[in-house]
């Protein structure tokens, strides 16, 4: 079945999202590392090994990296696991696993969709997801895959835009939605751009992305925010 792409990537909705967002990743992928550091001014690598650190990793463990783009967060999950664990990672955007294979390459990297991940349940110790389920066109079959392919006492980490609180929260807001397309417009990829804050607007707030772990099956749920609120790491557990 064809799907046809509507160009505002931001609006589409079920398979449509899913088409369009696959498509806008592949575009981007030569860029994304590059722009994400500069949009975070290069502190999500420190972000991920705060939400790795939740993880609370054996070494020797198994650890599934979901939606893994290029992999940054694959480096942080290698040294919390060691050589002898199975790290795992998963996306459906091909061009961006090219990158990843680059960061770790004892990686076994799979092209899947975060709904339908072809992985047997109850198999690991933990899984991170940055920045990957705003992507997904259903983002309750994702958590329930999440939910499924842990092991009992298998933890869940989750880094994400949301969108900022307090005193400082619209200015933080209007900020990135003005220089985010702006920045992806230097490099060619103002769509794309558009897109991040555009979908960290229609994405589930901080408390309905937590009751939505807890339907999943999660427990200790808790959240925590970053970047004056701009990102956002959900946590939980599997009983």
């Amino acid at each position: 079945m064809v799907v046809e792409v509507d160009k505002r990537v931001w609006q589409a909705d079920g398979e449509q999202k899913g088409a369009a967002v696959k498509e806008m990743f592949s575009e981007i992928a030569p860029t994304y590392d590059l722009l994400n550091s500069l949009l975070s001014f290069n502190l999500h690598h420190r972000w991920r090994r705060k939400a790795v650190a939740t993880l609370k990793l054996p070494p020797g463990g198994a650890v599934l990296d979901l939606c893994c783009g290029t992999g940054d967060f694959l480096p942080p999950l290698r040294r919390a696991v060691g050589p002898e664990g199975a790290l795992v990672g998963v996306d459906f955007c091909g061009p961006m696993l090219e990158r990843a294979h680059k960061k770790d390459p004892m990686a076994t990297l799979l092209l899947a969709d975060a709904k339908a991940v072809p992985l047997a349940s109850s198999v690991f110790d933990g899984l991170a997801v940055g920045w990957g389920l705003r992507n997904v066109d259903d983002l309750d079959r994702a958590l329930s895959e999440c939910f499924r392919v842990l092991k009992p006492g298998g933890r869940f980490a989750c880094l994400d835009m949301a969108r900022p609180r307090g005193p400082l929260g619209p200015m933080a807001e209007s900020a990135f939605h003005i220089v985010t397309p702006i920045l992806g417009r230097l490099f060619g990829r103002a769509e794309a751009y558009t897109y991040l804050p555009k979908s960290a607007a229609r994405f589930a707030t901080r408390e309905e992305l937590g009751h939505k772990l807890e339907s999943a099956g999660f427990r200790e749920v808790r959240w925590r925010d970053f970047f004056l609120g701009n990102v956002c790491l959900h946590t939980g557990v599997k009983p």
